[in-house]
């Protein structure tokens, strides 16, 4: 049988599903509020994350351990001559036999918090996309592709839980935006269903528990019934994230091991 991935972090982005500093000391900044929740603008409030933070999770099947990931803001690029995030999520391990070594990065705006370019790397499969927010232009790079972007500000898969973690997430709310950079994918939901308390690596953790949805056929589908915990503070780390895999009798879930601060790279 030929090799296979288990696409865990399809559809994030965040993951979705794509909010706080992952280490203390991270820099504040103000994300715009342009989007809608419930026919009102958001409320703008501080960045929490910075170049340097690194965290890493445990990956279960059920009760058992199959693997670990890890969520990076590796350091600051520059991209279309501005400055970005480097965002860099990685999962390594094997599930029933299909192993997983996947490598998804996002470059986000640091001022709008929007994604200007995004690389999935899946072993045999690799998509290159950059954005071009001014000409409502993207491109799939390695496939030498273009389509028209919904919005100037667009989202992929990564950046959606960045931009997650800068929204207030009030319990009972619905933040709705139409930015996916996929039409197709749009709209984004994300559903505040309430609080929780986790036990996990890292500690213990009052959660604030929201349900990504996304347009597509990946894990933030209506049928993946995928929750990401963030931590209930300023920091809004991700906890604890669940999703139902098609054909599977358990879920696959991403438990906070430890929290680290890297020294950040600058990239020319």
């Amino acid at each position: 049988m030929a090799r296979a991935s288990l696409h865990l972090t399809a559809g994030m982005g965040l993951i979705a599903v794509v909010a706080t500093a992952w280490v203390a000391g991270a820099s504040a900044q103000t994300a715009p509020a342009t989007d809608s929740l419930n026919g009102a603008l958001p409320e703008a409030v501080s960045v929490p994350f910075a170049p340097g933070e690194h965290l890493r999770y445990k990956v279960k099947y059920g009760i058992f351990s199959v693997g670990e990931a890890h969520m990076t803001i590796a350091g600051i690029d520059t991209i279309h001559g501005m400055p970005t995030y480097v965002a860099e999520w990685r999962v390594k391990g094997s599930v029933l036999g299909f192993g997983i070594d996947e490598t998804f990065t996002s470059w986000i705006d640091t001022e709008g918090l929007f994604a200007r370019r995004f690389v999935k790397d899946q072993g045999e499969r690799y998509r290159e996309y950059e954005f071009f927010p001014a000409e409502l232009r993207a491109q799939r790079i390695d496939h030498d592709t273009t389509w028209a972007l919904p919005d100037p500000e667009p989202l992929d898969d990564i950046s959606i839980v960045y931009f997650t973690r800068t929204l207030a997430l009030e319990v009972g709310q619905s933040y709705t935006f139409n930015r996916f950079y996929k039409d197709e994918g749009n709209p984004i939901v994300l559903n505040v269903l309430g609080r929780d308390r986790r036990e996990v690596g890292a500690g213990e953790f009052n959660t604030v528990v929201v349900q990504p949805l996304i347009q597509t056929d990946g894990l933030f589908s209506e049928g993946g019934n995928a929750e990401i915990h963030f931590s209930d503070d300023e920091r809004r780390v991700v906890v604890y994230m669940k999703v139902d895999m098609p054909f599977l009798p358990v879920n696959l879930t991403m438990h906070l091991e430890e929290i680290l601060h890297d020294e950040p790279e600058t990239r020319p």
